[in-house]
């Protein structure tokens, strides 16, 4: 809760808020810390009625998901995000109770399928192996261009 209200009292102060209807700068991490300063409240006042449970964590595991989170960045930045991806997914999986070739597939389906609508769709730019096809060729050009022009009017510039 001290960390969303630091956050907070940051963003009140050295940013302007501005108004719902054309907000600032500082809006976004004022509702953020917000909302996350209710979380801990409710979570806080959630404790003095439920009784405690022991945590329990096994070292392999966090090992497993930083050695996934790793990789991916790694595999990313050097090799190709798809390939960083299917590491991440298959890596990761091996810390969970149960192990599914066809969810790991499924999972790493949607996540690349994801990568390449926010390359194509928004422009954004990605470590992604092109896909050489006409419709990447016209997503690249008829989509992300008028939603740049439209980023561009919202913030006022040109």
């Amino acid at each position: 809760m001290a960390i969303a209200l630091i956050f907070g009292l940051v963003s009140i102060f050295n940013y302007k808020i501005g108004e719902f209807a054309r907000s600032g700068p500082g809006m976004f991490p004022l509702l953020v810390s917000c909302l996350l300063f209710l979380i801990g409240v409710l979570t806080l006042v959630r404790s003095f009625f439920v009784e405690a449970v022991a945590l329990h964590y096994n070292l392999k595991n966090i090992a497993l998901i930083l050695l996934g989170l790793c990789g991916f960045v790694l595999l990313s930045q050097h090799v190709d995000m798809v390939v960083g991806i299917l590491f991440l997914v298959f890596s990761t999986s091996f810390a969970g109770s149960s192990f599914s070739w066809l969810r790991n597939v499924k999972i790493c389906v949607v996540l690349i399928a994801i990568a390449y609508v926010f390359k194509y769709g928004l422009g954004l730019n990605l470590p992604l192996t092109p896909i050489p096809t006409p419709i990447t060729d016209f997503a690249s050009q008829n989509i992300s261009a008028p939603i740049a022009k439209l980023f561009n009017q919202m913030r006022g510039t040109n």
